[in-house]
This record gives C-alpha cells, sequence and structure tokens, in this order.
C-alpha cells in the first residue's frame, strides 16, 4: 500500500490518537500501524507540521525513538524539553541517561498493539462517534 503524503499525514495522526494517556510508542510502530513500515522518519516529519491546536488534539510527544529515548531536535531547539515536560506531567517518568539522553521505559510505559487491535479500537471510535451523533 503507498500512501500520498496528505493520506500519510491523516493516518499518522489518526493514530497517535489512539495512544493512551500514560503511555508512548516508537515513530517505527505508528508508520507500521500506518501500513508503510520503512516509514518512520516520515512519522516524524508528519508530527513536525502538525497544524496549530489540532481538534481533536495529537498527542505527538507520545512518539518516541525505538530505543526508547526523545529523540534530539538539534541546537537551539527545545522540542526534546518541551516533549519531556508533557510526558512526565501524564505521570510518564522520564529518564537522563549517561550521555544526557532522556529516557522512556518501553516495558512500563509502551504501547504496541498490533494493526488487528488497533481495527478493533478505530470501530469503536466510529461506533461512538455515530452514537453521539444520533443522540443530538
Amino acid at each position: 500500500m503507498s500512501l500520498d503524503s496528505a493520506e500519510f499525514h491523516a493516518a499518522v495522526y489518526d493514530l497517535v490518537r489512539l495512544i493512551p494517556l500514560c503511555r508512548v510508542t516508537s515513530y517505527g510502530h505508528i508508520a507500521k500501524l500506518a501500513g508503510m513500515p520503512n516509514h518512520s522518519r516520515h512519522v516524524g516529519q508528519a508530527l513536525k507540521f502538525l497544524p496549530p491546536n489540532p481538534n481533536p488534539p495529537i498527542p505527538w510527544h507520545r512518539v518516541i525513538g525505538a530505543s526508547g529515548t526523545i529523540s534530539f531536535r538539534g541546537p537551539g531547539t527545545n522540542g526534546a524539553q518541551r516533549q519531556r515536560d508533557a510526558l512526565e506531567a501524564e505521570g510518564v517518568e522520564v529518564t537522563t541517561g549517561r550521555t544526557g539522553d532522556m529516557r522512556i521505559d518501553l516495558a512500563r510505559f509502551g504501547w504496541f498493539p498490533s494493526i488487528n487491535e488497533i481495527r478493533q479500537l478505530q470501530g469503536e471510535e466510529e461506533e461512538g462517534r455515530e452514537d453521539a451523533s444520533s443522540a443530538s
């Protein structure tokens, strides 16, 4: 399956919205769930270009590197610290490694559902939206 850029970004945003509070997943896992397993960097790009104040919100801070680290954004940026602050505000424990990297224990906070589990979650969300619209 091949998605164009807009479709891929939309798929990434929909998947990231499913990450539960106090949990994290990797760029690579989101790419795999979106059907493009070799495109983890593209997930990072999609999150980099998030629209301001999306509705519903997209918890971008819950996506980290496969090794359990918060990705460094380059000199003069504070994105990694903002991500750490947002995760800690939710109750995710972030530790600082020997080299200054910010780490999350994936065994404790990781969220790595299968594609089938995601389809089930998305189906439940659709049902919830239908119930809400028929109630109004």
